[in-house]
């Protein structure tokens, strides 16, 4: 009889802690007793005035009780150390919600890459306040939730949009050009787990037109911002940035062009980056791994 293979997980331990001696071995410790497999590790310690320490351990085990797990970890490894820590496993994909506008450069990119098996998340919804790219996602069975807003109606679809992350179970919502300013109380029920993009090395200009206020000021770089979004806006801490070399011989249009090419490569390598747990926060700043 042929023995049967034990399923193994994929599992993703992200730690922030003081900076001491030991940490690296106390987890690895820890791990190796359990018979754990070390796939990938980083690490990184700050400068001595904040004399923090922050490490992605990506390990594979073979199928055991989570709970017992983790409650093991804080009690052996994570309490002495005075450890932040979460983990991510491999055996359930995180589920994504994206929410639009008209543009439909950063939706598509995403789509794309999905549907290519590049992010590696289930998508149970689409919400949007235009109804322009509902036959994009229909398509691809991702269910489309048109939600329009005006001054009188945007608090009553803010609840609407929340009740529906709720009903899908979903873990982060990804802006895709979403050009709503979303309400303090929308924004504090997610904290960390939406992501923006915004067209521009913030806070550089802002505002609907801001290619056109680039090519005004005779810009030589023009790029790109992703973010998680906090109630200060545009002022989240940065996932990923990007830039293009531009010119005077560049009209509006090669700027627009170029912009969104920037904005489609910035906005996956957020998602990516946040999906495979390589993103620490630590007050408004990241620790990208």
């Amino acid at each position: 009889m042929l023995k049967q293979e034990v399923p193994h997980i994929t599992a993703c331990l992200l730690i922030c802690c003081p900076d001491r001696p030991g940490i690296v071995a106390g987890v690895s410790q820890f791990l190796y007793l359990l018979g754990a497999n070390i796939l990938d590790a980083s690490q990184h310690s700050t400068d001595p005035r904040e004399g923090l320490f922050f490490m992605r351990m990506e390990f594979q085990l073979e199928q055991l009780d989570k709970s017992a797990l983790e409650t093991a970890f804080q009690q052996q490894v994570a309490t002495p150390l005075q450890m932040e820590w979460k983990i991510d496993y491999s055996d359930r994909r995180k589920r994504m919600a994206i929410m639009v506008s008209a543009y439909d450069h950063c939706l598509l990119e995403l789509l794309w890459r999905w549907k290519s098996g590049e992010l590696a998340v289930d998508i149970p919804l689409v919400i949007s306040n235009h109804a322009s790219l509902e036959k994009e996602c229909t398509a691809l069975g991702i269910p489309f939730h048109y939600l329009p807003v005006s001054s009188g109606t945007k608090e009553l679809q803010e609840r609407v949009a929340m009740r529906l992350l709720e009903e899908h179970r979903v873990d982060f919502t990804v802006l895709a050009r979403y050009m709503q300013i979303l309400s303090p109380q929308f924004v504090s029920h997610y904290p960390q787990r939406i992501i923006n993009i915004h067209h521009s090395f913030l806070p550089a200009f802002a505002g609907a037109r801001p290619y056109l206020n680039a090519y005004t000021r005779g810009v030589k770089l023009i790029g790109a911002t992703a973010h998680y979004v906090t109630n200060e806006l545009d002022e989240g801490p940065i996932i990923e940035q990007d830039v293009a070399r531009v010119s005077h011989k560049h009209t509006v249009e090669d700027l627009v062009m170029l912009g969104r090419d920037i904005e489609r490569q910035v906005l996956t390598r957020a998602v990516k980056a946040h999906i495979d747990n390589r993103v620490i926060l630590h007050g408004n700043k990241t620790i990208v791994f």
